[in-house]
């Protein structure tokens, strides 16, 4: 691998959204130092915290990156991260995921041709049900051209700020930022694996996580507040 020059310009920018995640940071970053390990080329990592009562913020700055400080919600979040970020391609990443080898290569190519994309997704966690879940999510995404953002988006600034970024909304912003950039492209889908936690759905039960989920999204589409939801989700 050849590296970088020091005085290099940053040719992805990585946002991370963190709210009291210190449990998972340890993976992530790992996960992080394998990708920049990886790449011959400069990538700079955001951390933008929602104000977290745990030591996420600490854990961070441990390891050298970058933690900005943001009015907690994940849409607000990822917009700070992006008004921070100086690369001109971005990849919007949850901290609970798991990219696949060579991942920050492949995002870095695809937005050569493409104004935004996102990965194929994996559910870590025993449940066989976890494969169903994540093969419907993957399948409905190249179907519909929308992403969600456990699948990791990622799109060109310009693109971004076209669309004028996420929308300021509690919940599906992630749905409706999909559904502006796919007015620029259809989305490049990554063949890749990004693997995502599944948490929310054994905590909550995976059948009930399922319907909740779909039902979020019907009556979201029927024109409901994203407000109202968000309590409906929490």
């Amino acid at each position: 691998m050849s590296i970088p020059p020091e005085n290099s310009l940053p040719v992805l920018s990585v946002v991370i959204p963190v709210l009291n995640e210190a449990a998972v940071l340890p993976s992530l970053l790992a996960t992080l130092e394998r990708q920049l390990a990886s790449v011959n080329f400069v990538v700079e990592v955001i951390f933008v915290d929602g104000a977290s009562v745990d030591n996420s913020a600490e854990l961070i700055r441990a390891q050298g990156y970058s933690c900005v400080h943001s009015e907690r919600g994940r849409a607000q979040q990822m917009n700070t991260g992006a008004a921070q970020a100086s690369a001109g391609k971005i990849l919007f990443l949850h901290a609970d995921s798991d990219l696949a080898d060579g991942s920050f290569n492949a995002v870095v190519a695809a937005l050569d041709t493409k104004h935004w994309g996102r990965f194929d997704v994996r559910i870590s966690g025993d449940a066989m049900m976890f494969c169903v879940i994540a093969f419907c999510m993957n399948w409905r995404s190249r179907l519909s051209g929308i992403a969600t953002g456990d699948q990791g988006i990622f799109v060109r600034r310009a693109s971004f700020e076209e669309v004028g970024g996420f929308p300021s909304q509690a919940l599906m912003e992630d749905i409706a930022l999909s559904a502006r950039l796919r007015k620029l492209s259809s989305p490049a889908c990554l063949k890749l694996k990004i693997c995502t936690s599944g948490r929310r759905w054994q905590q909550r039960g995976i059948w009930r996580t399922i319907f909740l989920m779909w039902r979020l999204r019907f009556t979201y589409w029927l024109g409901a507040s994203p407000k109202k939801l968000a309590k409906r989700y929490e």
